[in-house]
């Protein structure tokens, strides 16, 4: 019963994120699809209501898939000190890494959909600088992102023995 849980959790993981990266490369796409002038690199553009509720989507996604992944993947046995983690066995070594990794990606893939959202906001309507392609980044980061966050919860949950 355990293991089915266990895939359960996992597929659920990877279904959030690619739900999030697919949200995301789609913001990419009707962001585009929008009008806009374009002169070396400064950009003047219409928002895409569109393209922020997709990003706004994704960002929810993707932010709840980090949260389950991390509570349900717990901290059984967490490694406070490099000591530690010198003194630990593999698998908690690993565990560790996926977790700093899930938490880098986390960090880059939101913020890329966070600043890619908020550039087809309906009170955005300016130029500035370009901010391309930061939207389909995000969706494809949440796609690493799933990667890492399964491995992380395969990992912590694991039996040593």
């Amino acid at each position: 019963m355990v293991k089915a849980g266990g895939i359960f959790v996992c597929i659920l993981i990877i279904g959030l994120d690619i739900a999030a990266g697919i949200l995301g490369l789609e913001a990419e796409v009707e962001q585009n699809k929008e009008k806009h002038l374009r002169l070396w690199i400064f950009e003047c553009k219409e928002p895409s209501p569109e393209a922020f509720k997709l990003g706004l989507g994704a960002a929810a996604f993707l932010g709840l898939a980090h949260v389950l992944a991390n509570l349900l993947g717990g901290c059984y046995n967490c490694i406070c000190s490099q000591d530690d983690l010198q003194k630990a066995s593999p698998n908690r070594q690993l565990t560790m890494a996926c977790l700093v990794f899930t938490w880098i990606i986390l960090a880059v893939g939101l913020s890329m959909l966070v600043v890619g959202t908020l550039s087809n906001h309906k009170s955005r309507a300016s130029c500035g600088f370009t901010h391309h392609h930061f939207l389909s980044i995000g969706g494809i980061l949440c796609f690493v992102h799933g990667l890492f966050c399964v491995a992380y919860y395969v990992s912590a949950t694991a039996t040593e023995g």
